[in-house]
This record gives C-alpha cells, structure tokens and sequence, in this order.
C-alpha cells in the first residue's frame, strides 16, 4: 500500500453556523440594512402625503371680521 496521508480541512471557521464573527458581522449589517430601509421608506412617505399648500376656501360674507349682511 502506498502512504497516502490524506489532508482534511477544518471548515467550522468558514461555516456561517460556527463562526460567531462572521455570523455577527452578517447580523449587523442586516439590521443597517433593514433599518435604513425603513427610514427611507418612511421619508418618502412622508414626501408623497406632504402639505400641498392652502386651500381656496369660500368663507360666508356673514362669518367675517367685518360681517356683511344683506
């Protein structure tokens, strides 16, 4: 038999699982993510239901400061 010595590679430092760097990391910028999301979402809500302005409002001539009456 020839001497074969057989190489194994220990994985669990790549594995997200097993790696508490890799999976916090990936958790961190999830939440970033997420939370930018939801502020930008927000922001152009917000934009979009903006105050357009006065309205053209028809006030009885007898309601004024000064009422005028017929």
């Amino acid at each position: 038999m020839a001497n074969h010595t057989e190489h194994i590679e220990d994985n669990s430092k790549k594995d997200f699982t097993k790696s508490w760097v890799s999976s916090s990391r990936f958790i961190f910028y999830l939440q970033v993510s997420c939370i930018l999301a939801f502020v930008l979402g927000g922001c152009y809500n917000l934009y979009q239901h903006r105050y357009k302005g006065k309205p053209e409002v028809e006030i009885q001539s007898s309601s004024k400061y000064t009422p005028e009456y017929k």
